[in-house]
């Protein structure tokens, strides 16, 4: 069985598209592959900045022969017909078989396809696949009508036998396929041939190429930690960045340079950004003090002057960067120190959103509903609207706009600067939080109320508006939104009815000058809690909580205070975890479908209390004593919101209710009796339904 060496050879491939066009390669071949009869045992894919690598092991030497039989029309149908069939079968009408079946005599053909041997395939599939690459962007070059990333240079495709490697026959507009590759551009020009897979990882090697964006990021990293080590520094991680960079090279020579003295006061998060947006720079840090105090870069050769000549330039360039960096700094400091108005009037003038009004309008509205939360988040009305207004101030520095990425990080330097108090600076950063299921979740009072006002408004607004995300579209990010509401509420402990606050912030909205278009707060808050149902079910699926069980819970009352909601199916996930849970849950089902079959034959409803003087037996003597005692405990425990106990009161009837059904016929002949037990079954029912409703459990 031989294996596959594919190599597609180009101009430079932009990074950010390598990855996933060698995913495209693997798939596409493969499939490709197995669709026409050859299957394989395994299949790898590398990549560097020239070339795309796809090595495929343990491929059929050809594909299987293949005998088909199929039914054509019935014999004496119209010569139409029957020729159709023939050139569908590809067929002549001497090869046809006459038989006999239940509907008459019938022509069959069969058809027999010999296999094709690998290479036919593999030249076919390929071409298909440089065809119809789905690169984002691509060019076309020259005289020809192929497109590629950048121009295409050769084509190495070897079938590899332990005999010898066999090129596959293949010509893409004038490209050859062959066995010969190119290595280092500048290191090692000039092409060279290969016959295995393991000659020609070698040879590239030799050839100061590495093949594996692995194996590139790994001798990067372990370079640069060893080099900030030998200075008493350390690498700030950025695996993001690190992968990048092993894309940019083939041969990755690790260099670390020095930030000129005059920028290292700027903050670490500026000189890091600057670095890796322009320079594709990984930076290094002073341990002790957290500042940037030198950078790494990579080149994509070996020097004489070991880069010496490298590192100098780009430490000019870098220069001329940061020199920018620190002008924006300085700038927009000295409008923070004058209490930031221009900053915060310049949003009046920007366009939040046509419907919406502007980020002044919505700056006033956070503010306005900051004040509102106060009460559940227990920070200071007066602090909270002065920290929303401020914390989107920054958008308006000249530092965030050449550096979008650091919005709310800005804002915390300025307002600190301002001499506002950390408190306050904290909430422009922290407001933007949680961005997703694993961001860290703001505990402070005054960045948790401002980071609800800012959600909860955006969520109303496009509810409001009527822009709500469909299907997997979400251009507002409203599910991020919606979670993070969650994730606030649930880790800070904080008590709200959605529905009051949501009304609050409708009111905010509709104030707007440029006025809305959409249903009203009554109309559409159903729907946006629900929205809120189903992020939350998710959330709690994560920590193993059943969605049958949310939903259980979601039918009761309060379900738009979600800490409420959530205590409450925790409580019954527990329940539901023990034995007499469950079983308990199978006899309420038991009571409740009795009851309401009885209910619907008898045309009443039996729910006027039963009468435990009319028990006959002790087992039913016991179930009313059972009962008393649940309802007993259960009320307060609810009043009190402390559901474990609840729960553990209702689970406590699962020994009476079981040993009723056991002993107890509830459809007596006497019909006193019977409408008493059903009663009693009325009882069990609304005594559980105090809890959760348990008709929605499954199972």
């Amino acid at each position: 069985m031989p294996d596959l060496l594919i190599e597609l050879f180009s101009e430079e491939i932009p990074a950010r598209m390598q990855k996933g066009a060698a995913a495209d390669l693997k798939k596409r071949m493969t499939d490709g592959l197995v669709e026409a009869g050859l299957t394989y045992a395994h299949a790898g894919t590398y990549s560097t900045p020239r070339r795309l690598v796809l090595s495929v092991e343990g491929l059929l030497d050809a594909s299987p022969d293949v005998r088909e039989e199929r039914k054509g029309p019935k014999v004496g149908a119209p010569d139409k017909a029957v020729e159709g069939f023939l050139r569908g079968a590809g067929v002549t009408r001497d090869a046809l078989e006459e038989r006999d079946t239940p509907k008459g005599a019938v022509y069959f053909a069969t058809i027999e396809k010999p296999g094709r041997p690998a290479a036919d395939i593999v030249a076919e599939v390929l071409e298909q696949v440089i065809r119809n690459f789905p690169w984002p962007k691509s060019m076309r070059w020259g005289e020809g009508s192929l497109r590629w990333v950048r121009p295409l240079r050769s084509i190495l495709c070897l079938l590899l036998r332990e005999d010898g490697a066999e090129t596959v026959p293949l010509d893409i507009d004038g490209i050859k396929a062959g066995n010969t590759t190119e290595g280092h551009r500048f290191m090692a020009p000039g092409r060279f041939s290969v016959h295995s897979f393991e000659d020609y990882e070698t040879k590239l090697k030799r050839a100061f190429v590495m093949l594996s964006p692995e194996e590139r990021a790994d001798h990067i990293r372990n370079d640069a930690e060893n080099l900030a080590f030998a200075a008493g520094l350390e690498v700030v991680e950025d695996a993001g960045l690190l992968a990048e960079v092993a894309a940019l090279v083939e041969w990755p020579v690790t260099l670390m340079g020095e930030i000129d003295a005059q920028y290292l006061d700027l903050p670490p998060e500026v000189l890091q950004t600057s670095m890796k947006e322009h320079q594709k720079f990984l930076s290094v840090k002073n341990p002790k003090t957290g500042r940037i105090e030198r950078f790494i870069t990579v080149a994509n050769r070996e020097t004489t002057d070991n880069g010496a000549t490298i590192l100098a330039g780009n430490q000019k360039v870098l220069s001329a960067r940061l020199a920018d960096a620190q002008f924006f700094w300085e700038n927009d400091l000295r409008v923070a120190k004058t209490g930031m108005d221009a900053w915060t009037d310049a949003l009046a003038r920007v366009t939040f959103h046509n419907k919406l009004g502007s980020q002044g309008d919505r700056i006033d509205r956070i503010a306005a509903l900051s004040r509102e939360l106060c009460a559940a988040t227990g920070a200071d009305p007066d602090k909270a609207e002065q920290a929303a207004r401020l914390a989107k101030a920054d958008l308006s520095s000249e530092m965030v706009y050449e550096f979008p990425e650091l919005q709310g990080l800005m804002g915390r330097y300025y307002i600190e600067a301002a001499g506002l108090g950390s408190d306050v600076a904290a909430v422009a950063q922290e407001h933007y939080s949680p961005l997703g299921p694993s961001d860290d979740v703001p505990s402070a009072p005054l960045s948790v109320t401002v980071a609800l006002a800012d959600k909860l408004d955006t969520l109303t607004g496009f509810w409001a508006i009527d822009e709500k995300p469909t299907g997997s579209k979400d251009p507002y990010a409203l599910r991020r939104a919606a979670l993070g509401v969650i994730r606030l509420l649930l880790v800070n402990d904080v008590r709200l009815a959605l529905k009051d606050v949501i009304e609050k912030a409708d009111v905010g909205i509709s104030q707007n000058p440029d006025g809305i278009v959409g249903p009203g707060v009554a109309d559409y808050f159903p729907d946006l809690l629900s929205f809120f149902h189903d992020r939350l079910k998710v959330h709690l699926r994560d920590k193993g909580i059943r969605h049958d069980i949310i939903d259980a819970c979601i039918a009761m009352p309060g379900n738009d205070d979600l800490v409420l909601l959530v205590k409450r199916a925790e409580a019954l996930a527990q329940v539901l975890g023990t034995e007499d849970g469950v079983n308990l849950v199978q006899g309420f089902k038991r009571a409740n479908n009795i009851l309401s079959q009885a209910e619907e034959n008898d045309g009443v409803s039996y729910s006027f209390g039963a009468d435990p003087k009319l028990a006959e037996t002790d087992t039913e003597k016991a179930l009313f004593a059972a009962l008393d005692a649940a309802e007993a405990a259960i009320r307060p425990a609810l009043a009190a919101e402390d559901f474990p106990a609840a729960m553990a009161a209702m689970a406590a009837l699962r020994g009476p209710v079981d040993a009723f059904f056991e002993e107890v016929q509830v459809n007596a002949d006497n019909q006193i009796l019977r409408r008493n037990r059903l009663n009693l079954l009325n009882q069990i029912r609304d005594t559980c339904m105090q809890i959760a409703d348990l008709e929605r459990i499954e199972g």
